[in-house]
């Protein structure tokens, strides 16, 4: 047998067999992350053995047994186990590979345990694909559209969280089964729906996603066939992944659901999807969140073409889902039903209701919802609007395209005047801003061009509309940052007033607010050494945080740090050259955060937002990283992040400021 065909097979047997086998040896070691290295150390005898020898018989059971005798010797090498455990290790020894008890069981708890609610949402997708799934790092990463170490990251930090949290390998009993089975399902659909709809990159989907949460739905609804949610999220998943096929145009852009072509449906998929429905049904119970979105799936499948749809039961089930999950989402999407059951303006009615609801600030489904009902009623201009928002805050290619297409095919009114995007772009053109002020002055007005429209007329611009916009972006924010923005805000009204006379009063909704001047003290020693062992803390703010503590440097001074001012040894930065930087020096706990933070790259930023910028909101070339394509971390996400992961540790429950954190080391 040739290398690449031990190799394919080889890849093909570890995604069916490494749950078995992880799980198993979790059961006998008691950690997942020593479990999932016995495992590995498996897969690289069969890549050393196999190639030369051929693939055994029954390659699974190969695995399984090279694994236990790794797990046995672990065992034995441990002396701290004593004699119990060596007992242990030979009844374990003594069991053959086939038939061992309770391995089904072993792959439920492993499931139980890699979704476990002590983990970010992340993590538990990323353990679950890499311990459920048998993906690698690699893959995991193109999944995601992470770097190779920020998915390995996710997982390692994830091992490290479940053995400090001494989480059990076993299954939940009584009313917290039940609790932990809703975190599982929701790890499950959350890969689906990142294959499905995809947040952010080139393509609309990503199919080997979808396929893993399906198989992995699969999985469950067999290893737990008494709870009617599982088959409900089965069934969903199901229906929803036969219309794939449909879902895009031969250039890769979205097709609506009333516009698919329903004869590329893939109709195994439906067919397991309603058998899938069926077994929920017979498992009895009221119906449940993932039943209730199964049913609403059922009657798109059911209808032969868009006008078949029973829009009045699929608005009667979202009716009960609300009741159920009254969460924004759910609304919204009951806002969608009810414009096609009881026409557009019922739907928008709904729709509106939510623009207020600070988590729907930046999300795009909202305004291609709003979009599509306003459209449809014939009010083109703020439909044209709502299209180029969706466009302007979706991260994902074909969406932006396909939105912005929707604007453009609107009837579009002849221009009335300046618009409030020319003004802005203007203003911020002028000589007489320094860097910074034009800094702040562009965020405020990009965030106003973005929520009133940049196509408004100016003369059409209110002050109603504008504080409606400050309340919901920064409302929430310090008395410090919300009157930054209303000074923003007020030097454009005066400098457009000449032009337009009717904007001069844009700010008289924005009163100004108090600042709170007292000096914080640093943080304690104490609070400093529990806020390094806070579970969860992914690497870039363990970097940062650490940086500022042992260094002293302002926030503004860390995150205004490139890749290229480190020194070699990562312990500070480069001597001073002739613009009289500042040399900045800090410990080695921090050194070897930094290393691991920029390892790889040679350029941009030292620490990186979460995600690629938008077009039409590209930084400057000097704060992207040209190696990622994302671009430098903001000080006030930097500090939002600060403040929500240290209110447990504030007595006060407002959480720290990054200010406090970086005098306290001093």
């Amino acid at each position: 047998m040739t290398a690449p065909d031990a190799h394919r097979a080889i890849d093909a047997v570890w995604k069916l067999e490494s749950a078995r086998i992880v799980a198993g040896l979790t059961r006998m070691v008691r950690d997942v992350g020593l479990a999932e290295e016995l495992a590995q150390d498996a897969l690289v005898a069969a890549l050393e053995q196999w190639p030369e020898r051929g693939v055994p018989d029954n390659p699974g059971a190969w695995l399984t047994t090279a694994a236990r005798r790794r797990a046995v010797d672990h065992l034995r090498r441990t002396e701290r186990l004593g004699r119990k455990h060596e007992q242990i290790a030979h009844a374990l020894e003594q069991q053959g590979p086939e038939g061992a008890p309770g391995e089904d069981d072993d792959v439920l708890r492993l499931m139980f345990v890699s979704c476990h609610p002590v983990l970010p949402a992340e993590q538990r997708a990323a353990l679950t694909l890499r311990l459920l799934g048998g993906l690698t790092t690699e893959e995991i990463a193109r999944a995601f559209l992470l770097t190779v170490p920020a998915a390995a990251q996710r997982v390692a930090q994830a091992k490290r969280t479940l053995a400090a949290a001494d989480v059990p390998f076993d299954l939940p009993a009584g009313p917290e089964l039940a609790a932990r089975l809703a975190s599982v399902l929701e790890v499950i659909y959350l890969i689906f729906n990142e294959g499905y709809a995809a947040t952010s990159g080139d393509d609309l989907m990503r199919p080997s996603l979808c396929l893993e949460a399906l198989r992995l739905g699969r999985v469950l609804a067999a290893l737990a066939p008494q709870h009617a949610e599982v088959h409900g999220l089965a069934a969903l998943m199901e229906i929803q992944a036969s219309r794939a096929a449909a879902r895009t145009g031969p250039d890769g852009e979205p097709v609506q659901l009333h516009e698919q072509n329903r004869g590329r449906w893939d109709q195994l998929l439906v067919r397991r999807g309603f058998a899938a429905m069926l077994r929920a049904r017979e498992a009895g119970g009221p119906p449940g969140p993932y039943v209730l979105q199964a049913a609403i799936a059922v009657c798109h499948a059911q209808a032969r073409t868009p006008g078949d749809t029973d829009w009045q039961q699929i608005a009667v089930l979202y009716d009960a889902l609300a009741r159920l999950v009254p969460s924004p989402v759910v609304q919204l999407n009951r806002a969608v039903a009810l414009g096609m059951a009881r026409g557009p303006q019922a739907g928008l009615d709904l729709a509106d209701t939510l623009t207020g609801d600070p988590a729907f600030r930046d999300y795009h489904p909202l305004s291609a919802v709003r979009g599509d009902l306003l459209a449809r009623l014939g009010r083109h201009d703020e439909a044209r609007t709502e299209f180029a928002r969706a466009a302007a805050l979706t991260r994902n290619v074909p969406e932006r395209a396909f939105l912005l297409r929707r604007a453009a095919a609107l009837p579009a009114a002849p221009p009335a005047g300046t618009t409030l995007g020319a003004a802005a772009r203007a203003f911020l053109a002028r000589d007489d801003l320094d860097p910074a002020t034009l800094r702040s002055y562009g965020q405020t007005l990009r965030r106003l061009c973005l929520d009133l429209g940049a196509d408004t007329p100016l003369a059409a611009v209110g002050a109603d509309a504008v504080a409606r916009t400050a309340v919901l972006a920064w409302g929430g924010t310090a008395a410090r940052t919300w009157n930054r923005h209303r000074a923003a805000v007020r030097s454009f009204a005066a400098w457009a007033a000449a032009a337009s006379p009717s904007v001069a009063g844009l700010a008289a909704g924005l009163e100004r607010r108090a600042e709170d001047r007292t000096r914080r003290p640093p943080v304690a020693a104490a609070q400093v050494r529990a806020l390094w062992e806070l579970p969860g803390t992914a690497l870039r703010e363990q970097a940062l945080w650490r940086l500022l503590h042992e260094s002293g440097a302002s926030a503004a001074q860390a995150l205004a740090l490139d890749v290229d001012d480190l020194a070699p040894d990562a312990r500070g930065t480069r001597r001073p050259g002739a613009d009289g930087a500042v040399r900045l020096t800090w410990g080695p706990a921090a050194a070897g955060l930094l290393a691991l933070l920029v390892a790889g790259r040679t350029r941009g930023p030292v620490f990186l937002s979460d995600r690629r910028p938008a077009p039409a909101r590209r930084p400057a070339p000097a704060d992207l990283c040209p190696e990622t394509g994302r671009g430098r971390l903001s000080y006030e996400r930097a500090e939002y992040l600060f403040k929500r992961a240290t209110r447990p540790l504030d007595p006060a429950g407002e959480g720290w400021t990054l200010h406090r954190l970086s005098r306290s080391g001093r």
